[in-house]
């Protein structure tokens, strides 16, 4: 056979293989895959990727602020943590805040919180739950609604809206920064603001904001999850909160030295 009738047939042959390629049906996006792979495996896979990206279920516990206050003579030991167990999608959210009085040998206050997280932004996530104040002589429950996440330029912030199972409505916003001085050392500013909108005399708090607390804190983190610090912190009743502070006979300000250490795992 002549060379020009070998290359005829050749290009003959060719065309018929991509009209043939042409013809058949293709494969919906996202599952070019399964052409190569068996059911089982593919399922394996993919199991594998959701897990590594988000779907799998993992957990996080802080102690934010284990320290001792000086409260102005009057010292305290606080309790101040969180955690979640979750995925990406969904998390029960456990937040806890609890003092003690030295002085006085007894748990001033103590507050629990159990919510149900879920993203709403890239940073932000919206919770939603219940809370329940230990406070002597005035334990209560509310219903919980609010945000948690990195405000712009890494700001860490959580805001949350409170209705008592009285109809009492307050709310609560918390932010904090983190200034790294160092990889290790670092200086971090924390508020802390308390609004009402009603008195609420058993639990000497009077409507507007309520109360309002600013704090720095150096710590030092010899491993990520283990940092000590040491700072101060300022504390503030404000209006007719301060007004009922005095008439129980407390002092509305406080100036305290912190020490402490901050944990998580």
């Amino acid at each position: 056979m002549q060379a020009p009738s070998i290359i005829a047939l050749s290009l003959m042959a060719v065309a018929a293989s991509s009209l043939s390629a042409s013809a058949q049906e293709p494969l919906p996006a996202g599952q070019q895959a399964a052409a190569y792979w068996d059911a089982d495996a593919l399922a394996a896979s993919r199991a594998a990727l959701r897990k590594e990206h988000g779907a799998g279920v993992s957990y996080y516990v802080l102690a934010d602020r284990l320290e001792y206050q000086s409260n102005d003579g009057s010292p305290t030991l606080l309790f101040d943590g969180q955690g979640w167990w979750g995925n990406d999608s969904n998390r029960l959210w456990i937040k806890s805040e609890i003092e003690y009085d030295f002085r006085a040998d007894r748990f001033e206050e103590a507050e629990l919180q159990a919510l149900w997280s879920r993203p709403i932004a890239r940073y932000f996530d919206i919770q939603a739950g219940v809370r329940h104040d230990f406070q002597r002589g005035a334990e209560r429950t509310f219903g919980v609604i609010g945000v948690q996440g990195l405000a712009p330029y890494w700001f860490e912030l959580d805001a949350a809206i409170f209705v008592s199972g009285q109809g009492d409505v307050s709310a609560r916003i918390e932010a904090e920064y983190d200034l790294l001085i160092t990889q290790r050392l670092i200086l971090q500013p924390r508020t802390e603001l308390n609004f009402a909108a009603q008195d609420v005399a058993d639990a000497g708090v009077g409507s507007g904001l309520s109360t309002a607390e600013l704090g720095l804190r150096l710590r030092y983190e010899f491993t990520r999850q283990f940092a000590p610090y040491v700072g101060v912190n300022w504390t503030r009743s404000v209006g007719d909160t301060a007004d009922l502070a005095r008439l129980a006979g407390d002092d509305p300000g406080a100036v305290s030295f912190v020490a402490g250490v901050r944990l998580w795992f």
